[in-house]
Formats: structure tokens, C-alpha cells, sequence
């Protein structure tokens, strides 16, 4: 980007803008100045105190920028109107806007913007910058625009290259300086309903996501700040790569999980083997578990006999069953019902003394009687979803009745597993989520519990990679949707979970349908260079048939490296390309991405060679050389990548042709594909690079 005329008094005006914020932040601490501070006063005053104080803590962190920059561009209309364009709206100490908040209506054509509709704008000006510091300036004139312009290709080239070209840090960065066209029509389409976002790799379908979420509260702050914002991500190494995007564009209030998460109470690790977790994902499991709880609401299997003073009260299976069926038609979730259950024993209990008493005595001096205690938990349970599943799956019996039809024989039995002696001690699997979610929608709060049990619900769900959900992951989400306003982003051809989804249709099938879902697709490739997306387009037709690359934006690069050695040579090789690897990005990081098989074997390989280098699964993308499962790759960005034998990703992995996909599209500069398994057809190249 070329020295700009302009460049020192823009940067008069960003140092204005940043001695304006400094001022606003010190307005809004002094707030607290107004509120007495410890425990004297009145209840009102301590409450109004409290209010004061959250509200400028929220405020202060909103403002709160860090080292991000502040302002990242101007637009001029026809109308002689100049604006800046800024990461947070900026006022004077008149109340004059210096920076203009980027959700903000007059900020939607420094994206939307071309040479073919210029929106009233004159120019539109990109600032480069690091921090503070204005770096570098880019104009684009509309009406005198470049035939690049007017073929609607990218808007603010210079200052969108430099962007990508940065080294990664581990985190991902926010795009609100180089948000394009058709990715702001996506950030800014409406509240209401569910929209679907197909993005290949490298489209930004993970930021725009994030930024869409930031948009809606900004335009919807009431009632979006009251019934939350919730981002679902596919794991946690996923979740610490994309947890500082929403801090930085002044938004810290949105809650970021898995789906893990949601259930309380509960303690999660690993998923399941394939089959498994094909069974536990399948819509059938909602009769499965359904029969389960219904499984416990049980007759007594002789009469019950109570000693009461000098004669015993009695109550029969056949009462007992007639006091079940009663209470099942009168409550919705199995909790609700323990009470009722409990007043009909009471008052058979009493209609049947040969004293006149009432429901109410024989309670008080009947209901610590170990006998009746007992027969209480035979009849109807108070059940947590934990202590469900793991009677449930720790025994045959109770599986056998609770699959009933649904389930095959051969499928049923994949989900036996010990039981533990204190539920409260057994370990779920990923896997389990769903069904621990049915239960505890079945189940209801128990009483007592209702602020830990409930099930919370959000005005607004935004779901990354929502293309490997299960049906009965699906169902979690669309139970915490509180009016059908949803985000849904993935890829089809990036499809590598337990259950294969075909098209958008079939995950459409299992959210909310208050409105007719919207679709839209980011076309254009940001993140990975041309010649890494011509290799990993070869595998598209095995992974999506159908589905067409994202053109890359980014038309020139480095080749991608495709290397054979003997599997003799394979962790000398590897040791070597990761140090070569590392040279060559300088600052930048690189990832092994490796079947899950190998991973070990490669951490030996590297700590045997003197490498330094993290575990993704235990740091996250904290060193610059890291080791990822090919099974946790999905959704991150490396400035080099080295790709291990390929051939065991394609055949060994679930779904393997799209586990290939997804590893070839991660990096940002540099691709290494290293084999001693030899190559998948599609992959051979036309200048074969031997060690």
C-alpha cells in the first residue's frame, strides 16, 4: 500500500477519535462516583448502587479495545458527507459523532458498495492500520472505478490482502475492518427465523457468523440482551480459537459453549465409537428414552402393607397401577408427578383405616416408614437425567423394554455399559449430550431444583459446523430456541460427523419451522490460497459431489508440496518439513494434522528430533508448532500445514474423503502433504517431490 498525500492528517484524526474514546471511558467511570459506596443506606440505595456499578462495568468493557484498532475506514457521499467507520461509535465532548459504529445503517455501504451500485458514495477509503498507528491508505473512487470494480470483485483489495497475509496468532481475528459484499448481506439479514449459510473453506463462514451475532445485538439490543445470544461451536479447541472475536467488537455478554454445556450436572469426555454414536444420534432415541422414563413409573408388585397404631394399611398392585395411570394423565414431565403420586397413596391409605383419620395425618406418620419410602421409589422416582442413563444403559433388562420395537437387538446392546454404584460418579460421552437432554426435557425439574434443572432458553443460537449434528443434536438446539431465530453455518462437503447429512434439507428437518428458513452461500475463498484450493478441489467430488470449490481470491501463492518417502524415513522427514516449515513463516505457526491414529507417533517423532510443539488438544494453538487430529481440524487456521499420509485420512477416518478435504483447506500459505502409504489417486501430483 503506497505512501498516501492524506496520510498525516488521518492520522490527526484517528489520534482525535482515540483521545475521544479515552474521554468517554473516563465519563463512565465516574458514574460509579455518584453511588455510595459500601453498605450504608437503604435496601433502595444499595440496589440502585449495584445497578449503576454493573452497568458501568459492561459499558467499560465495551469500550475496551485493547490493541485493536479503532477506526478502519472512511466513506464520502454525493451529498459531500464524510463518515468514519470504526470498530465502536465515538462522540465528542459535543455529542458529535467522530467514529461510526460498523453495524451501523450508514455504515452498510462502506461493504455493500461496487462499482456497479456505488450507493450514493463518492469514495470509500480503507485504513491499514497496527493499533493506534495509521499504516497505510487505500482509496477506491466510484465512478471512475477499475473494471475489477465493475465486475463486482473485491472491495478494498490493498487493505483486505494485508489482512490475510498477517501471520496467525492461534486465535481467530475478527474481519470487521474487511468484511466483503456478500458476506455483510449475510452479517445484516434479518432477526427472525432460521438462516442457513453453506461456505466452503476459507469463505469466513465462522467470522461472519460470530459478527452476525454482534450486528443482532446491536440492532436488537432490546430484547436480544435479556433473552441471550447463544454461539455452539463442535468442540473446545474450536471455542478457544474463535473466544476473543466477540470481546473485540465490544460484545462480552455472548455465551459460547458446546453442547456439553447446556447440560447441568453433568460430566463429559470423548465420544463414542462410530456405530455407538450412529444409535445414540438417531431420531429413534426419543421413544427409546420416553419408554425409559415411563419404564420407572411402576406398579408395586404385591400389596403394601403399613403398620398404622394397632392395624396396618394395605394398598394392592392394581391400586397402585390405577394411581400411576391417574397421574400420568394429569402431569406433563415425570418430577411434576412425584407430589400426586404421593397425595393418592396417602389417600388410599386412609380411605381404606378402619379409624377415621385424613390423608394428611397418615402422611405425617406414615411417610418416614422405610416401607413406604421404598414403595414411593418403586412407583414413581424422582430422577435425574444422569441417574436415568446409567440405570438405563447399565442394564439389559431396562434397555430390552425401553427399545421395544424401535431398536434392533444388535443395536440396542451397543449402548450397554457398566453401571455405576453413584450416578453422580459416572462419565458421559459426547454422544450422551442429546440423550441426557431428552431425559431431562422428560423429567422436568425436580423439585426443589428447579433453577439448576431448568432448561434455559436464547432469543438468538448461532451453530458452526452444524453440518456434523446428529437429529438428536439437533433437537438440543431446537429446544433452547426460544422464538426460531437461528444461524446455522457449516459446509456439506466438510461433513465428517457420525451421521452423514446429505444437504441442508435434512438438518432443516430437525430445527425450528415457525418460518420458512432462508439460505445464502459465500461463494469467495479469503483464507486459502489458490494453488492449495486447486489440490484440495480435487478430493470435492468424492467429498460433495455436486458442490463446486470457493474461487480463491488469493489467485497466487505457493504450491503445495506433495512428498513420498519410504515409511522407514517417515519421522526423519517429518521432523525435517516441520523445521523447514517453521523457517519459512517466520512469526507464523504451523499444525501437523495427522490421522488420530498418529498422533502419538508424531509427538514422538518431534520430541525425539528436539521440536518444539504443543498437543491441540491440551494447549489449543498456543505454540507455534502444533500437532491436530485430523478429527479436530475442522474450522481452524494455520500459516503453513503439514498433511500426514493422506491415505490412511481417506481410508480410515469417518467419512474420509471430507476428513481429507477438511485438512488440505486449513492452511493459509504453505501446504506439505507428507506419505509413505502411498497417495490417493486424486492427489498425485504432476511433479512428484521425493525426500
Amino acid at each position: 500500500m503506497a505512501s498516501h498525500p492524506e496520510l498525516e492528517a488521518e492520522q490527526a484524526y484517528i489520534d482525535h477519535a482515540y483521545a475521544c474514546l479515552e474521554r468517554t471511558k473516563q465519563v463512565v467511570a465516574a458514574m460509579r462516583e455518584g453511588v455510595t459506596e459500601g453498605r450504608e443506606g437503604t435496601f433502595q440505595n444499595r440496589f440502585e448502587r449495584d445497578v449503576v456499578w454493573d452497568r458501568v462495568e459492561v459499558r467499560l468493557n465495551q469500550l475496551d479495545i485493547g490493541s485493536r484498532s479503532l477506526v478502519f475506514g472512511r466513506i464520502d457521499t454525493e451529498r459531500d458527507e464524510s463518515y468514519y467507520i470504526g470498530r465502536l461509535a465515538v462522540a465528542d465532548e459535543h455529542s458529535e459523532p467522530v467514529v461510526v459504529d460498523w453495524r451501523a445503517p450508514v455504515a452498510e455501504s462502506f461493504y455493500r458498495a461496487t462499482g456497479v451500485d456505488p450507493l450514493s458514495l463518492r469514495r470509500r477509503r480503507h485504513f491499514a492500520s497496527r493499533g493506534q498507528t495509521l499504516l497505510g491508505i487505500d482509496d477506491e473512487l466510484f465512478g471512475t472505478a477499475t473494471a475489477e470494480l465493475d465486475r463486482g470483485e473485491v472491495q478494498g483489495h490493498g487493505a483486505l490482502i494485508a489482512a490475510l497475509e498477517e501471520s496467525r496468532s492461534g486465535r481467530l481475528s475478527d474481519i470487521v475492518g474487511t468484511i466483503q459484499a456478500e458476506q455483510d448481506r449475510i452479517i445484516r439479514s434479518p432477526l427472525p427465523g432460521v438462516l442457513v449459510v453453506q461456505g466452503g473453506p476459507g469463505t469466513g463462514k465462522t467470522v461472519v457468523a460470530l459478527h452476525r451475532a454482534a450486528y443482532l445485538l446491536y440492532s436488537h439490543r432490546f430484547p436480544l440482551e435479556g433473552q441471550g445470544v447463544l454461539v455452539v461451536g463442535p468442540n473446545r479447541l474450536f471455542l478457544s480459537y474463535i473466544e476473543q472475536v466477540l470481546p473485540s467488537l465490544g460484545e462480552a455478554g455472548v455465551e459460547i459453549a458446546v453442547l456439553a454445556d447446556l447440560i447441568p450436572n453433568v460430566r463429559v469426555h470423548r465420544s463414542d465409537p462410530l456405530d455407538v454414536a450412529r444409535v445414540k444420534g438417531d431420531p429413534r432415541m426419543v421413544r427409546v428414552v420416553r419408554r425409559a422414563v415411563k419404564d420407572r413409573q411402576r406398579a408395586l408388585p404385591r400389596t403394601l402393607r403399613v403398620p398404622y397404631g394397632l392395624q396396618r394399611l394395605s394398598i394392592t398392585p392394581e391400586a397402585s397401577a390405577e394411581i400411576i395411570s391417574q397421574v400420568r394423565r394429569r402431569v406433563r414431565s415425570h418430577n411434576a408427578g412425584r407430589r400426586h403420586v404421593e397425595q393418592l397413596l396417602f389417600e388410599h391409605l386412609a380411605s381404606v383405616s378402619r379409624e377415621e383419620t385424613t390423608p394428611e395425618v397418615v402422611r405425617e406418620r406414615t411417610r418416614r416408614d422405610p416401607v413406604v419410602r421404598e414403595a414411593l421409589e418403586r412407583m414413581w422416582p424422582v430422577l435425574t437425567p444422569t441417574q436415568l442413563l446409567n440405570d438405563l444403559f447399565g442394564s439389559p433388562g431396562l434397555l430390552r423394554s425401553a427399545a421395544g420395537s424401535h431398536l434392533l437387538e444388535e443395536e440396542w446392546r451397543l449402548l450397554f455399559r457398566e453401571r455405576h454404584a453413584d450416578a453422580g460418579d459416572a462419565t458421559f460421552t459426547h454422544d450422551d449430550v442429546p440423550l441426557l437432554d431428552e431425559a431431562l426435557e422428560l423429567l422436568g425439574p425436580r423439585p426443589r431444583h428447579k433453577d439448576t434443572d431448568s432448561v434455559r432458553t436464547y432469543g438468538h443460537i448461532v451453530v458452526d459446523e452444524a453440518q456434523d449434528l446428529t437429529p438428536m443434536q439437533l433437537r438440543v438446539l431446537d429446544r433452547r430456541s426460544l422464538n426460531g431465530s437461528m444461524t446455522i453455518v457449516g459446509d456439506i462437503a466438510q461433513a465428517t460427523g457420525s451421521w452423514p447429512h446429505g444437504d441442508w434439507s435434512s438438518v432443516l428437518d430437525h430445527l425450528p419451522d415457525r418460518r420458512a428458513p432462508r439460505r445464502a452461500e459465500l461463494t469467495v475463498g479469503y483464507r486459502v490460497p489458490g494453488p492449495i484450493m486447486e489440490l484440495a478441489a480435487r478430493v470435492l467430488p468424492l467429498a460433495a459431489p455436486g458442490l463446486s470449490a470457493p474461487s480463491s481470491i488469493r489467485a497466487t501463492g505457493d504450491r503445495p508440496v506433495v512428498a513420498v518417502v519410504e515409511p522407514a524415513e517417515l519421522d526423519a522427514a517429518l521432523a525435517r518439513t516441520v523445521v523447514a516449515a517453521r523457517e519459512e513463516v517466520g512469526s507464523g505457526n504451523v499444525g501437523i494434522v495427522a490421522p488420530d491414529e498418529l498422533v502419538g507417533r508424531v509427538h514422538t517423532a518431534l520430541d525425539e528430533a528436539g521440536v518444539d510443539h504443543g498437543r491441540a488438544t491440551r494447549q489449543g494453538l498456543e505454540h507455534q508448532v502444533t500437532v491436530v487430529p485430523v478429527s479436530l481440524a475442522k474450522g481452524l487456521e494455520l500459516d503453513s500445514v503439514v498433511v500426514l499420509e493422506p491415505r490412511l485420512i481417506l481410508d480410515g477416518q469417518v467419512r474420509g474423503a471430507q476428513s481429507l478435504y477438511v485438512a488440505l483447506t486449513r492452511s493459509t500459505k504453505r501446504l506439505t502433504v507428507l506419505a509413505s502409504q502411498g497417495l490417493p489417486e486424486m492427489l498425485q501430483p504432476t511433479e512428484l517431490v521425493a525426500d
